[in-house]
């Protein structure tokens, strides 16, 4: 189902290409073999059950299709903190490695910011990892700022 960034349902002429939060089995498990290139330490047998349990915490699964294939995944959730309020922040944002520089995340990315101004985050957040230079500068050329350090601690 199509959804626009407010979370309405949109309909009209079919397009080449759409963004659409994944709601069914079949769309959830189809967003894997784009996601795992981002997180390939996922397994396709449990990936759908996992993200089912994240969304029972508010995880949402956004994808662009084009031409009846997934292109790019943005996992997301929205909460609010004292630090900085009501946030979107985004978990996962992946384009397809054969379709990059197709302007695929740049509609994904855009697509999310909308969603966030639509439900009213006053912030749109994401991490990055330290290695991903030309992620970095996908972000950099979308007016975000490098605002704060994320620290880890292996528990297990």
């Amino acid at each position: 189902m199509e959804t626009s960034p407010s979370g309405s349902q949109t309909s009209g002429p079919p397009r080449t290409s759409f963004i659409a939060l994944a709601g069914s089995d079949s769309e959830i498990g189809n967003c894997f073999a784009v996601l795992s290139q981002l997180r390939p330490h996922l397994g396709q047998v449990d990936f759908l059950a996992r993200v089912r349990r994240q969304q029972q915490g508010g995880y949402q699964l956004a994808f662009l299709s084009e031409a009846g294939n997934v292109r790019a995944v943005g996992g997301f959730r929205m909460f609010e903190t004292l630090a900085w309020g009501r946030m979107l922040y985004v978990d996962d944002l992946v384009t397809d490695a054969a379709h990059r520089s197709c302007g695929h995340g740049e509609a994904l990315f855009d697509w999310l910011v909308a969603y966030a101004r639509a439900a009213d985050c006053g912030e749109f957040h994401l991490d990055s990892g330290v290695q991903r230079f030309g992620a970095h500068r996908f972000y950099l050329a979308r007016r975000m700022d490098l605002t704060c350090h994320h620290f880890a601690l292996q528990l297990q």
